[in-house]
C-alpha cells in the first residue's frame, strides 16, 4: 500500500487512559447476564452451603459444651442438682468459679454423655458434607457460565474485528491488536475462573458469620468487627497504588507482542540490514518496561495478604481476651466462645482472601477494560438495509467529484471525476503518495469518500452491501497473502463457493502458475505456510492472480501485481491479463510503465488528481508527465544495461 495509508500503518500505538475500574468492573458483570438462571442457581447453592458452613462451628460448639458440662458433672456430687452446686461453690468461697459454671449446663454426678456426642458429631458431619456437595455444584455452575461468557466475548472481538474499518489497522500495531484479542482475553477468563466463584463465596461467608456473631454475642461481634475499618484502609490504599501498574503491564505486553511480530514477520530484513542488537535493544526496553510494571504490580498487592494477615491475629486476639473475660463471668459458654472464635477466623479468613485476590481481580479488569476498548472503536457505516443492486451487472464504474482525505486537515483527492466503460481496461500511474491505491480503496469501499459519490452500473456503491460490492470485485495487492494450507486451496480461496481440481488447474494455467506448480513435490497438493515457504515471492504473485482469475470478477483491480516476477513471467501474465479481461473492467495501478502498454485508458494522477489521461501512444506524443516518467524508467533501463 502507497500513500498515507502506509506511514499510518507505522504509526504510534494508541494512547493510554487511566483505568475506570469501576466502570469497567460493571460492565464485566453485565457480561453475565445471558447467564442469569445460571448464576442465580449457582448463588443459591453457594448460599445453603455457607450456610451449612457457619451453622458448622456452632453443632460444633454444642459438642464442646457437652463434653466440658460431663467432665464437671462427673466432680460434682450426686444427689444435688445444678443450682445447689453452684451456691455450694460460692458457699466455699469459690465465687469466680461458680460464675463461670453459671454459663454450663452440666448435671452433678452424670459424666460425658457419649451417645449425645455422637449424634452432634454425625450431625455436623453430615452438615459439612453436604455443605461441600453445594459449593461443588456452586463450583460447577461458576466455571459454567464463566466459559460461556468468555466464549460469548471471544465470538464479540471476531465479529468486531470484522466490522472494524480498514483505517482502525492502519493506524495500529498488528501484534497489539493481536494482544487484546489473545493474551487480554485469556488472562480475563483465568482471573475469572480463580476469582470469581471464590469471591462470591467470600462474600457469603463474610454475611452469614457476621449473622452468627452477633446471635451468639453482639459484644464480641463488635470488638471483631473493630478491625475492618483497618482492613478496608489497607485494601484501598493498596489498590489504589497498584491499579494502575496493572494497566501498565498489560499495555507493555501489547507493545512487546508488537515488536516481537514485527520483528518476526520482518526477520529476513532485520538479517539483511543488520539490525539484530537494534532489534534486541528495543525487545530489551519494552521487556524492561514490562518487567518493571509487572514487578510493581504484583509488589504493590502481595504485600496486602501479610498485611491483612496481621489485621487477622490482631481480631483473633481481642475476640480471644474478651472472649475469655465472657467466660469467667459467665456469660458465654466455652463452647460459645470456641465457636466464635472459628467464626472469627471465617470472618477474616475470606477478607485475606479477597484482599489476596485484589492482584488478580485488578489484572483481569486491566485486560477486560482493553477488551472493552476494541468493542467501543467505531465500526464502518453499516451497509443499508435493504442494499441496492444492479439489474445487470456490466462494470461500468464512473466517479462524479469525488473527494477524500485520510486527515481532515490535508485533502489527498480534490473533485475527481471518471468514467470507465464495461470491458476497459484502465492504468493508473503516478509518484508515490498521487492516491493511486485510494482511488481503488475507495471503489473497494475500504474507505468511504469524503465527498462526491463513486457509482457501479448507475447505482452507487454507498448504497449496496460491501458483500455485493465486493463479490463483483477481483483484487491481487502487491503484498501477497497465503494461509496455510496446499497450493490448490490457496487457489480456491477466491471461489465464492465448492470448485473442482479441473477449476483450479484452469486458473491455474489462465494466470500461467500451472508449470512451477507441477514441478512441486506434491503439484497442488504441496503444503505452504502463511509465509509461503518453499515458494519464491513471484510464485507466490501468480498463485494470488490464480486466485483472482477463479473468483470470475466483472472488475479487476492489479495493485502492482505483476512487481515480484520476471520480465518473461510479466509478459506470461499480461497475456493471461488480456484474456481475463476480455468482457471485464480492470484497474490496473503500476510504476512499471511496460506493463500497461496497451491499457485502453491511461490515467496519471499526481496529488489526487488526474493530470493526463489517454493511450500509452498518445500520452507519449503529448510529451507531459507520462512522457516524462517513461523516459525515466527507460533511462534507468538503459542504465541498468551499462
Amino acid at each position: 500500500m502507497s500513500g498515507p495509508g502506509a506511514r499510518m500503518m507505522a504509526g504510534t500505538r494508541p494512547t493510554q487512559r487511566s483505568m475506570d475500574f469501576k466502570g469497567s468492573s460493571r460492565r464485566l458483570i453485565r457480561q453475565f447476564r445471558p447467564e442469569r438462571p445460571t448464576m442465580i442457581v449457582m448463588v443459591c447453592a453457594g448460599v445453603l452451603s455457607v450456610a451449612l458452613s457457619v451453622v458448622g462451628p456452632k453443632i460444633l460448639g454444642r459438642a464442646t459444651d457437652l463434653v466440658f458440662g460431663g467432665i464437671i458433672g462427673r466432680r460434682m456430687p450426686a444427689g444435688v442438682t445444678r443450682d445447689q452446686a453452684i451456691q455450694g461453690l460460692r458457699a466455699r468461697g469459690q465465687g469466680g468459679v461458680a460464675d463461670m459454671l453459671s454459663g454450663i449446663d452440666f448435671t452433678p454426678g452424670r459424666g460425658i454423655d457419649f451417645d449425645a456426642v455422637g449424634m452432634v458429631l454425625l450431625l455436623a458431619t453430615c452438615t459439612f458434607l453436604v455443605a461441600g456437595l453445594l459449593m461443588a455444584v456452586s463450583t460447577r455452575l461458576a466455571n459454567r457460565a464463566i466459559n460461556l461468557t468468555v466464549f460469548r466475548l471471544r465470538g464479540e472481538v471476531q465479529a468486531k474485528l470484522s466490522r472494524l474499518p480498514l483505517s482502525y489497522f492502519d493506524q495500529r500495531q498488528r501484534g497489539e491488536v493481536l494482544s487484546r484479542a489473545t493474551n487480554d482475553l485469556d488472562n480475563l477468563g483465568q482471573t475469572l475462573q480463580q476469582t470469581m466463584g471464590q469471591l462470591i463465596n467470600s462474600l457469603l461467608t463474610i454475611v452469614g458469620v457476621l449473622v452468627m456473631m452477633f446471635w451468639i454475642s453482639w459484644v464480641l461481634a463488635l470488638v471483631a468487627l473493630v478491625t475492618v475499618p483497618l482492613s478496608y484502609v489497607v485494601a484501598t490504599t493498596i489498590g489504589k497504588r497498584s491499579q494502575p501498574q496493572f494497566v501498565r503491564q498489560w499495555s507493555s505486553t501489547g507493545a512487546l507482542n508488537a515488536h516481537i511480530e514485527e520483528m518476526y514477520t520482518g526477520h529476513t530484513l532485520v538479517k539483511v540490514f543488520g539490525r539484530q542488537e537494534e532489534s534486541a535493544r528495543l525487545f530489551a526496553e519494552q521487556n524492561d518496561a514490562l518487567y518493571e510494571a509487572g514487578f510493581k504490580a504484583q509488589f504493590n498487592s502481595g504485600i496486602m495478604q501479610p498485611l491483612m494477615l496481621f489485621v487477622s491475629n490482631l481480631n483473633y486476639v481481642l475476640v480471644a481476651v474478651v472472649g475469655g473475660l465472657r467466660i469467667a463471668s459467665g456469660t458465654l459458654s466455652i463452647g460459645d466462645v470456641q465457636a466464635f472464635i472459628q467464626y472469627s477466623r471465617q470472618f477474616s479468613m475470606p477478607l485475606t482472601q479477597v484482599a489476596s485476590m485484589a492482584n488478580l481481580v485488578q489484572s483481569g479488569v486491566a485486560s477486560a477494560e482493553r477488551v472493552f476498548e476494541l468493542l467501543d472503536a467505531e465500526e464502518q457505516e453499516a451497509d443499508p438495509v435493504p442494499g441496492e443492486k444492479p439489474e445487470r451487472l456490466r462494470g461500468r464504474v464512473e466517479l462524479e467529484h469525488v473527494s477524500f482525505r485520510y486527515d481532515l486537515d490535508k485533502p489527498l483527492i480534490e473533485d475527481l471525476s471518471l468514467t470507465v466503460e464495461p470491458g476497459q481496461t484502465v492504468a493508473i500511474v503516478g509518484p508515490t503518495g498521487a492516491g493511486k491505491t485510494t482511488l481503488v480503496n475507495l471503489l473497494m469501499r475500504f474507505y468511504e469518500v469524503t465527498g462526491g459519490r463513486i457509482t457501479l452500473d448507475g447505482v452507487d456503491v454507498a448504497r449496496m452491501s460491501r458483500d455485493e460490492l465486493r463479490s463483483g470485485i477481483g483484487m491481487v495487492l502487491q503484498d501477497t497473502w497465503l494461509f496455510g494450507g496446499t497450493i490448490a486451496e490457496n487457489i480456491a480461496y477466491g471461489a465464492p463457493g465448492e470448485v473442482t481440481r479441473e477449476q483450479v488447474e484452469e486458473a491455474a494455467r489462465a494466470a500461467h502458475a500451472d508449470r512451477f506448480i507441477r514441478t512441486l513435490p506434491d503439484g497442488y497438493d504441496t503444503v505452504i505456510d502463511d509465509e509461503g515457504t518453499g515458494v519464491s515471492s513471484g510464485e507466490k504473485q501468480l498463485i494470488t492472480i490464480a486466485r483472482a482469475f477463479l473468483s470470475d470478477p466483472v472488475i479487476l483491480v492489479l495493485d502492482e501485481a505483476t512487481s515480484s516476477v520476471d520480465t518473461r513471467t510479466e509478459l506470461l501474465i499480461q497475456k493471461g491479463m488480456a484474456k481475463l479481461a476480455h468482457g471485464r473492467t480492470s484497474f490496473v495501478i503500476a510504476h512499471r510503465l511496460s506493463t500497461i502498454r496497451d491499457a485502453d485508458t491511461i490515467l496519471v494522477m499526481e496529488s489526487g488528481s488526474i493530470v493526463e489521461q489517454g493511450t500509452h501512444q498518445s500520452l507519449l506524443l503529448a510529451g507531459g508527465a507520462y512522457a516524462r516518467l517513461y523516459a525515466a524508467q527507460f533511462a534507468q533501463a538503459v542504465a541498468e544495461v551499462d
